[in-house]
């Protein structure tokens, strides 16, 4: 009988680790940046009350703020992925935590600036904004003075700065909680091999052909959130009324439009996804009632929907591999996006296999002055790993072209068209393994069904994660209890309207909610489902248009923070104001769902 571990830190090949010396060569240095940017933060004194004394003194601050933020973010940016390579160091956790102080007290310092700025005559404000060595500044500029009804006194704002780091208590209690002090124990597979449960691989049990494995791993995971069920209830409901706290404050009707008015967001995109997709389940329940006759089940169970239905294809892919694969199937975006994304993910750009205490899940983080990095828990034998590395890839070419085409200020582009970038990757993916394996049916069948499961984790259930943010938030908002047994109730109905009685819902999956850490960052997960539906109709374009459709969507990336997301989105090719793009990536789900129904009878099973 083998027992398989994961490895400590320590164990990891350094090739298989990020390269961090591309921003801070080590700890010591991080020390010695630290305490030099420490230094200097109290230079903002010299500005207050002076910002609207001449144009050279308002450019010179605003440089000076430039220059804190552009260093504080190094310092984050360091700190937050060396504690994220183990949750459980110490060390590295008080680097984080000194790094998030220092942003706070920096934020505290620089809080006169926005209502300063706010404050200055509109015909000085304007003549300063036209001058042409202020040019890089006026998007900026812009959004603040659309702030304006929405900033409160200097003093208020500085109060409001200083409570940064107490805001983030409900993220970090539920980090460490998720992270580093839940369990899962061990998992037995059906020839006697032990694993270690994890947040890794727990993707990887749900794809198991055996279904007892499948049982043992979903009730063994949830069983970690039913011993902490009340506490993370607890953390959730202090998140959001703490979301409900700053939207009160800056006098917004809700912690919804709070949250979308930066991106210049109308809610009724959000709505229109919510609507759209909640009256078009009609695929997905026909999706569902396949995969339960093609399992030949008497009940569709959660642990039962990541399975592949094509059970009999063993699917590896060494992470070598799998950049290979990127490369290839990204080939319609050119040369140089290719060259310069197999460079980074080769050398230094990735963190690329779990180990104990390692940050669950994925992501891509950066700065302006580092590589854009990746965080991964590869697992070659599992097909979302290589569609996690190409959607990660998606956020770090990203952020490569923005930075290498906007100066600093205009570089941090919006979440909601960096799920564009991510998704987009992997739309290209699909059609790349399609065509790669149109002469053998399994392949096929297995990739379409691999396809139908993305789609519908990220159309169908972000924004049934989307409509339960804004339910959760708004019964704090009407100051009701938001408690665990209001959650569970609230998440059960969405289940039953998500899946009908297509799925027996287990009592324990009502726990979900408790797990998603993107709830700690409110009304997020609805831009994986827009940048979803976004993707999916430029990736069409680029496929059908050729030279045209890809030269703007280059351009789409270069564009950084430069506009607002729903314009640059409209020069990339695409309205997302309207319901169209969400109900074409329906109609192309069902689509899939046809075709794979199809090929997967011409199997013979």
């Amino acid at each position: 009988m083998a027992i398989v571990n994961i490895p400590e830190r320590k164990e990891i090949k350094d090739s298989d680790k990020w390269d961090l010396k591309s921003l801070i060569h080590n700890d010591d240095e991080w020390e010695n940046i630290y305490k030099e940017l420490e230094s200097k933060i109290n230079g903002y004194d010299s500005f207050k009350g002076r910002m609207g004394e001449s144009l050279e003194t308002f450019r010179t601050s605003l440089e000076f703020d430039m220059n804190i933020s552009r260093e504080v973010e190094k310092i984050y940016t360091y700190a937050h992925l060396r504690s994220d390579e183990d949750k459980t160091n110490q060390f590295t956790l008080a680097m984080y935590q000194r790094s998030v102080n220092l942003y706070t007290r920096i934020s505290e310092l620089s809080s006169f600036m926005t209502p300063e700025i706010q404050e200055i005559d509109e015909v000085v404000i304007s003549s300063y904004m036209d001058d042409p060595s202020m040019k890089d500044y006026r998007f900026f500029l812009e959004k603040i003075l659309r702030f304006k009804p929405h900033t409160l006194t200097k003093e208020m704002e500085q109060i409001i700065a200083m409570m940064g780091e107490i805001a983030q208590a409900p993220s970090q209690i539920f980090s460490q909680l998720d992270n580093a002090d839940m369990t899962f124990g061990i998992i037995a597979d059906s020839e006697g091999n032990e694993t270690e449960l994890s947040h890794g691989n727990f993707s990887t049990f749900l794809q198991n052909p055996d279904r007892e494995v499948r049982r043992q791993a979903f009730f063994q995971y949830y069983q970690s959130y039913k011993n902490l069920k009340n506490t993370v209830a607890a953390t959730l409901d202090h998140s959001n009324k703490k979301d409900s706290f700053y939207a009160k404050v800056r006098k917004f009707n809700n912690s919804r439009e709070a949250s979308l008015f930066s991106d210049n967001m109308p809610e009724k995109v959000y709505d229109n996804l919510v609507s759209t997709v909640r009256s078009n389940t009609a695929p997905l329940f026909k999706y569902l009632d396949f995969r339960k006759e093609a399992l030949n089940l008497d009940k569709l169970h959660f642990y039962d929907t990541y399975v592949p239905i094509v059970s009999d294809v063993n699917f590896t892919m060494t992470y070598e591999e799998a950049v290979e694969t990127c490369v290839k199937s990204l080939a319609p975006l050119g040369e140089e996006y290719t060259t310069i994304m197999k460079e980074g993910l080769l050398n230094g750009w990735v963190d690329r296999y779990e180990n104990k205490g390692k940050r669950s899940g994925a992501y891509s983080s950066g700065c302006y002055d580092s590589p854009p990095y990746i965080l991964l828990n590869y697992e070659d034998k599992n097909i979302n790993s290589l569609y996690t590395l190409i959607h990660e890839a998606g956020h770090s070419m990203h952020s490569y072209y923005s930075k290498h085409a906007q100066p600093y200020i205009l570089s941090d582009y919006t979440i909601f068209v960096a799920e564009v970038a991510s998704t987009f990757n992997e739309t290209l993916l699909s059609r790349y393994l399609l065509d790669l394996y149109k002469d053998d049916p399994k392949m096929q069948a297995y990739i379409l069904n691999r396809e139908i499961d993305n789609i519908r984790a990220t159309l169908y259930r972000q924004t049934m994660f989307a409509e339960f943010e804004t339910r959760s938030h708004n019964i704090v908002e009407q100051n009701d209890p938001l408690t665990l047994e209001v959650i569970q109730r609230v998440y059960n109905e969405l289940l039953e309207t998500y899946f009908g009685d297509k799925m027996y819902i287990d009592d324990v999956l009502t726990l979900e909610c408790l797990r998603i850490p993107h709830f700690y960052s409110a009304f997020y997960v609805y831009k994986y489902a827009t940048g979803l539906s976004a993707a999916i109709a430029l990736a069409d374009k680029v496929l059908s248009e050729g030279t045209p459709a890809r030269d703007a969507y280059l351009g789409f990336l270069k564009l950084g923070g430069s506009k607002y997301p729903l314009d640059e989105l409209i020069d990339a090719g695409v309205d997302m104001s309207s319901p169209e793009p969400v109900e074409k990536a329906i109609k192309h789900f069902s689509e899939l769902v046809d075709r794979f129904t199809e090929v997967y009878k011409k199997l013979g099973k």
